[in-house]
């Protein structure tokens, strides 16, 4: 029978490479376990922050020229926000933003390119707007377009939602609310297109569309429709779009 050789330093160093490699698997799984731990603390604190936050918002009368209520889609924790302009004068009596005819071709919109219903899309997506109230009607007829002060004011409310939620996607509906994003353009420059920018001191992509309203004939002429079909392809498309919190 051939000698059997017992190598007592190879034996010792395999050992040293197994114990190694299994520490750093436990420190592995004890660090993913911090950071589990961590990121449900973190939502529940967003979640308390951003209850607050609304339920400040709706009792705020800073403009005296506003019709109350004011209108709010709720404290929905999301990294995504869809900021709109003001409320029509359906919204106050419904009670939510986007409740009218508009309200049904945005969510049409979103049922055509993301399958998405108007349930999902305003129980996973935070609502926001430039102004907050229904500004009334003009003595010519049609909705008031909202005063710069009035502007003004409410633009600290969107700000904190920024700070709050640190969204990684925000959707500005109108003219008026992607201005408060970036310079005013046309908006055969600026649908379809993803732009990186900071607000608030907080960095997220920008996908403008247009505003749904029937007022508008933009998004049913060319080259409008298929503009906004390339945005909102870039939406369902986007990571915080698919991954909705």
């Amino acid at each position: 029978m051939g000698e059997v050789r017992f190598d007592f330093f190879k034996a010792l160093g395999e050992f040293f490479i197994h114990a190694v490699n299994l520490i750093g698997l436990c420190r592995k799984a004890k660090c993913d376990f911090t950071i589990s731990v961590v990121a449900k603390q973190n939502v529940k604190l967003t979640a308390r922050l951003l209850d607050e936050h609304v339920q400040r918002l709706r009792a705020c009368a800073l403009c005296p020229k506003m019709h109350k209520p004011v209108v709010s889609g709720g404290a929905v924790v999301s990294k995504v926000m869809l900021v709109g302009q003001a409320p029509g004068d359906k919204e106050p009596i419904m009670g939510r933003p986007f409740a009218w005819t508009a309200g049904r071709t945005l969510f049409r919109w979103f049922t055509d390119a993301a399958g998405m219903s108007e349930e999902q899309f305003r129980s996973s997506i935070y609502m926001a707007a430039v102004c907050r109230c229904f500004p009334g009607k003009k003595a010519t007829g049609g909705d008031r377009v909202p005063a710069p002060d009035e502007v003004e004011q409410c633009s600290a409310w969107l700000k904190r939602e920024v700070e709050i939620l640190k969204p990684e996607l925000v959707i500005p509906v109108g003219k008026l609310a992607i201005e408060q994003f970036i310079p005013p353009q046309k908006l055969n420059d600026i649908i379809g297109k993803k732009m990186r920018v900071m607000y608030a001191g907080h960095e997220f992509d920008l996908i403008p569309l247009p505003h749904p309203s029937g007022a508008s004939p933009w998004h049913r002429m060319e080259p409008g429709k298929t503009l906004l079909k390339q945005a909102l392809k870039m939406i369902a498309e986007h990571p915080a779009f698919r991954e909705r919190l």
